[in-house]
């Protein structure tokens, strides 16, 4: 029996593609002293992958040329070389995008599989979960009574950001999505007290008719158009936690910054870029918190699951493309 590798064959420009990735079929590693072998069971993908597939200098080493891409995974420990890990036993590590991985005791934490299900733990109660979390909480100062607009709204992250907005005692709170059954499902589902696809019209125009008084928090998961529609709609003092900008990263050529940023001056409103490896100090109390709601059904969650670790590639195409609803993973 082999393991296989998803690798970088080539990096992008502009778009990627199929082209982009090898699969190879390798021997199963032996682990070494300090460290365990893990058979992968789901891997994460995410939008962040994109940027470690360029050279550009940024917050996290590109991704090698000819080397495994890696990313979030849960798997079962085969082999053991460590008192603290039995074969048998589910962690979560970082050595995602291949079937079997070696990885240092110290960088796998165990998962309980009876609390919830084990892919919960690399999206609503894992990165992306604490994304949300933190950045509304820490990064844009969310207090009760306030009006939250979240876009990317039916994203992993999105998605929970504004159902702990709600749950949180917002006083509104508006999503954008690209489908009209993402949109019922931020409004008939999730919760939120409006929603629109952004498809459908400017989005300056949409969200100025679903926030009349304005919008008090922006949590922004896509730049571009909606953060130009934002800063048009936030109020004095408002508050932008900026996570990620969905639309600009397969730009060739660097987007025009947003045209309206001028009004930064007479608003006076905080923009905050955030990194959730800033955060992890809020992990205890963020799944502490958290868990009972989603064991509850207060907080709701959607995964959208791929398999074969052969398809990881394409499922990532996807998830550029929006074809997601919540988390994208792939089960090996």
């Amino acid at each position: 029996m082999n393991a296989t590798e998803i690798r970088l064959a080539s990096r992008p420009h502009g778009v990627p593609t199929l082209e982009n990735f090898e699969i190879a079929d390798v021997e199963i590693p032996v682990p070494g002293e300090g460290q365990i072998l893990v058979r992968n069971q789901v891997l994460s993908v995410d939008p962040y992958m994109r940027g470690r597939m360029s050279s550009a200098k940024s917050y996290a080493e590109p991704y090698e040329v000819g080397k495994v891409m890696h990313g979030g995974a849960v798997g079962e420990v085969i082999e053991s070389t460590v008192d603290d890990f039995k074969p048998g036993d589910i962690v979560l590590h970082g050595l995602g995008w291949r079937s079997h991985a070696v990885v240092a005791a110290k960088h796998a934490v165990k998962v309980d599989p009876e609390a919830a299900p084990i892919t919960a733990y690399l999206g609503v109660l894992g990165m992306t979960g604490l994304t949300a979390y933190a950045g509304l909480l820490e990064v844009a100062e969310f207090k009760e009574g306030d009006t939250v607009f979240v876009s990317g709204a039916a994203g992993a992250v999105g998605s929970v950001v504004g159902q702990l907005a709600k749950l949180k005692g917002a006083k509104r709170v508006i999503g954008s999505a690209g489908t009209d059954d993402k949109v019922k499902w931020l409004t008939d589902e999730l919760g939120f007290d409006a929603a629109f696809n952004y498809k459908d019209a400017p989005v300056i125009e949409q969200l100025r008719a679903a926030a009349p008084e304005g919008i008090d928090v922006y949590f922004d998961n896509v730049g571009g158009e909606h953060l130009e529609a934002a800063i048009d709609s936030i109020n004095l003092h408002g508050r932008m936690a900026i996570c990620g900008m969905i639309s600009v990263y397969n730009n060739t050529e660097p987007a025009a910054a947003p045209r309206n940023l001028a009004s930064i001056i007479a608003k006076r409103f905080t923009m905050r870029g955030m990194l959730v490896g800033d955060h992890y100090a809020l992990q205890p109390q963020f799944v502490q918190e958290v868990a009972p709601l989603v064991a509850s059904g207060r907080l709701k969650y959607s995964e959208t699951i791929v398999d074969g670790i052969r398809n990881a590639p394409q499922a990532f195409l996807d998830l550029l493309g929006g074809a997601n609803t919540g988390k994208m993973l792939v089960r090996v």
